[in-house]
């Protein structure tokens, strides 16, 4: 009772850095197979605090040996999180007031990135008719600063014929990626990460680099395929073929809430 009554701003300040390093971990991991081994986790790190409290020596011993000594196999398990977290930390710009708020948008409930998704598969159903590729990535938290760097920078507001204009096969901007950011085309043809994932062999080298940026940062991407005209959706290094183009809409607009 008078640890509580003694309670400090620095202990508010220690509550408050873990709870946004807790957040930024479920970002990380949600939607993939990792919250579950995450989840597991805490539950036994909160039985081990429970017991220790209990002073319940044997248990309490038995469970600490096993987080310490779990945390190299830890590592290997989260490679691909600890990476994206990291790529997060290293990526974020503070320069502004604007990139500030929306990393700390989960405290600001007006700060929300908000993505036209009827646009963007209106034009990706255009291109799929046509059988015209196309590879889009739509940056969610983590800044792609360090990838828009590689292409042609731009600052259009992003609509059907913009989009369809830049994937035209004759169009000099056609080649590598393009980036979504808040409804505008910040970038075209960007290079994108290759990654070193199997995939079926019908898939080609737009699904291994969609696959790179969306193992190595949490930017979701759209694929056209230029062979048969199939829609992508690349999460978290993963691809789904979508032929329910309504389905796709409101799945994106999910992933970016």
């Amino acid at each position: 009772m008078l640890d509580f009554i003694n309670f400090t701003f620095l202990d508010a300040l220690d509550i408050l850095l873990v709870a946004i390093l807790l957040y930024y971990t479920y970002k990380l991991l949600k939607g993939t197979v990792a919250i579950n081994i995450f989840l597991g986790i805490a539950f036994i790190f909160l039985i081990w605090k429970i017991t220790q409290a209990l002073k319940m020596e044997m248990l309490s011993g038995i469970l600490g040996y096993l987080l310490s000594g779990g945390v190299i196999a830890l590592i290997i398990v989260f490679q691909q999180e600890i990476r994206k977290f990291l790529l997060m930390i290293g990526t974020t710009n503070f320069s502004t007031k604007r990139n500030f708020l929306k990393q700390l948008k989960f405290l600001q409930s007006e700060i929300v990135t908000e993505i036209d998704s009827e646009t963007l598969i209106g034009a990706c159903k255009n291109l799929a008719e046509t059988k015209t590729g196309a590879l889009i990535v739509i940056e969610r938290t983590n800044n792609l600063d360090f990838l828009i760097n590689t292409g042609d920078t731009m600052n259009a507001l992003m609509n059907e014929a913009i989009l369809e204009s830049i994937f035209y096969k004759n169009s000099p901007l056609h080649d590598g990626a393009t980036i979504i950011r808040d409804n505008f085309i910040v970038a075209t043809r960007v290079v994108l990460p290759i990654s070193d994932s199997k995939i079926p062999a019908r898939f080609g080298l737009r699904h291994k680099a969609g696959m790179g940026i969306t193992e190595k940062t949490d930017a979701l991407c759209l694929l056209v395929s230029e062979e048969t005209g199939e829609i992508s959706y690349l999460k978290n290094g993963n691809f789904e073929l979508y032929t329910d183009y309504a389905e796709l809409i409101e799945k994106i607009k999910k992933d970016m809430e």
